[in-house]
């Protein structure tokens, strides 16, 4: 259907603008008279919005962060929600995202739920968003779940951001030292081996590997040959990630790498830890929770170690038991949670967790920055400095005999 955008006087004299979807202009304005609103200018919108069902993209979760943030201000000073959902979708700057919206309030409009109307969108609103919406619905509180919603998104982000900064430095360091080693063993290296060639003595091992390599790079199959090493590698994980026994043990083996694992260890205890306190605080029931957390847990074997627990809790079991058994959370954890649920403060303690190891993984990144740029200069100089001494070992051999 259609969406229409309109300018709007209300009883009061207040203009108003918006956009509304409907079947046709008619329609449009009973739908601006139901809601006591007369039309000064009303037209059809460009690239009409999509229904419900028909856009269903990915949204940056930027973007779901500032819609969430606008919203929960919205509801908190009283405008209706379906109002609220019109102001959005014309302001949004993702064509996507603002039909999803769209679709949202044209459902909101037509009687359903809000929350019902968010899971008709499974790639713009997660499980976890379209729980806490509904847990807020059932309590009367929309506008205090849309806040916590938008803090735990931002601070989500801001982990997710700190993760990107700290991953990305080395990858394009060493991805310029290799674009540097290997520019110097195609291009230089054979220069000095044509002048290393009219010596007629035998050269140093060294110089020879060197050779040998800039030799084989050199050739059209060793491209080849390289190219098709990287795509099978990357293949065979992604088919052996794909299965669930492959996504466990890839994912146990990141945890035992050294230094990143440790990091990793911390970023998903503190998402499991936020992740259950925001559901659990929104009035989510705890098995439920634990579903969501499982899925967004980001780590198999972490999410498995989630599942197990929930089935343990289903049993009749606390929740401090089973990730105990599973070993894969440190005492601490286990033992603030197991205070928690004597207490009846589970909630409260699981944040206190959370920004314990949200500290945790901000002054590990900082070390880890600190810490990166001396080795990664020191592995340059290696390889540079490897090169350039293979390089000159003929060389200062053949002074030595000229001086001698």
């Amino acid at each position: 259907m259609p969406t229409f955008t309109y300018v709007a006087r209300a009883r009061s004299g207040a203009k108003q603008r918006g956009s509304l979807v409907a079947t046709n202009k008619q329609a449009a304005m009973q739908m601006l008279a139901q809601r006591g609103l007369t039309a000064d200018k009303l037209s059809e919108k460009a690239g009409a919005a999509k229904g419900p069902g028909k856009v269903n993209k990915r949204v940056k979760s930027a973007d779901l962060l500032v819609f969430t943030r606008q919203l929960s201000t919205i509801v908190s000073a009283g405008l209706p929600l379906l109002q609220g959902l019109d102001i959005l979708a014309d302001q949004t700057d993702d064509p996507n995202f603002s039909a999803t919206i769209e679709g949202v309030a044209q459902d909101v409009e037509s009687g359903e739920t809000f929350s019902d109307a968010l899971r008709k969108f499974p790639k713009a609103f997660p499980d976890l968003y379209v729980s806490m919406v509904r847990a807020g619905e059932a309590g009367g509180d929309l506008d205090g779940v849309l806040l916590q919603l938008a803090d735990y998104l931002e601070a989500t982000e801001d982990l997710k951001r700190r993760i990107r900064s700290a991953m990305t430095y080395p990858v394009v360091a060493f991805g310029m030292i290799l674009l540097i080693a290997t520019g110097l063993i195609v291009f230089v290296v054979p220069q000095f081996a044509e002048i290393f060639n009219s010596f007629g003595r035998q050269l140093p091992a060294p110089t020879r590997v060197l050779i040998a390599v800039s030799n084989f790079l050199r050739t059209w199959y060793a491209s080849g040959a390289i190219v098709l090493a990287i795509v099978a590698i990357i293949v065979f994980f992604r088919m052996y990630g794909s299965t669930s026994a492959g996504r466990y043990n890839l994912d146990a083996l990141r945890l035992r790498m050294p230094v990143f694992g440790n990091l990793q260890r911390k970023v998903a205890i503190s998402r499991f830890t936020r992740t259950l306190s925001t559901l659990t605080r929104s009035g989510v029931a705890i098995l439920q929770a634990l579903e969501i957390v499982e899925r967004t847990a980001g780590n198999e074997v972490y999410a498995r170690a989630i599942r197990q627990a929930g089935d343990s809790v289903r049993n009749g079991e606390t929740l401090a038991e089973p990730l105990t058994r599973s070993e894969v959370f440190p005492a601490m954890v286990t033992r603030m949670i197991a205070v928690g649920e004597k207490t009846g403060a589970l909630e409260q303690m699981l944040m206190k967790i959370s920004d314990f190891y949200d500290s945790e993984v901000r002054a590990m990144v900082d070390q880890l920055t600190s810490l990166i740029e001396p080795i990664l200069i020191g592995l340059m100089g290696l390889v540079v400095g490897g090169i350039v001494i293979a390089l000159f070992m003929p060389i200062l051999q053949l002074s030595s005999l000229v001086q001698s």
